[in-house]
């Protein structure tokens, strides 16, 4: 059974810097996709990137392009936040799902508690 863990959210003044780290445990790296989907208050989850665990192929949402990075490192997979904005303000969550990445968040099955990330201007 995939077990995920995130850390690492906060509060941050606009133009920040965030790192938010998700272990994971019962993996097959090899098979697996790793995304962080995030929830704002009164909005439904949205995708903001995504990993192939196998390659390190990587997708992202339009929105965070350019300021979000998601790496991955033996069990660990990271979302380095850069120039956040206040709409960036949500509970992040870290999911997985085999095979390969998807930008749809009802796609991923494992999916971990979530951490607050909150972006003051």
């Amino acid at each position: 059974q995939v077990h995920l863990v995130e850390s690492g959210g906060g509060m941050v003044q606009a133009g920040g810097s965030l790192r938010l780290s998700c272990a994971g445990s019962g993996i097959i790296v090899s098979t697996y996709a790793v995304g962080w989907i995030r929830q704002a208050p009164g909005k439904e989850r949205e995708f903001a990137a995504a990993i192939n665990w196998s390659d390190g192929s990587t997708s992202y949402a339009d929105s965070v392009k350019g300021r979000f990075t998601i790496s991955r490192d033996n069990a660990k997979v990271y979302l380095q936040m850069n120039s956040l904005k206040p709409e960036d303000t949500a509970v992040y969550y870290c999911a997985g799902r085999r095979l390969f990445l998807s930008t749809a968040p009802n796609l991923y099955d494992s999916w971990g508690q979530g951490t607050q990330v909150t972006v003051s201007s």
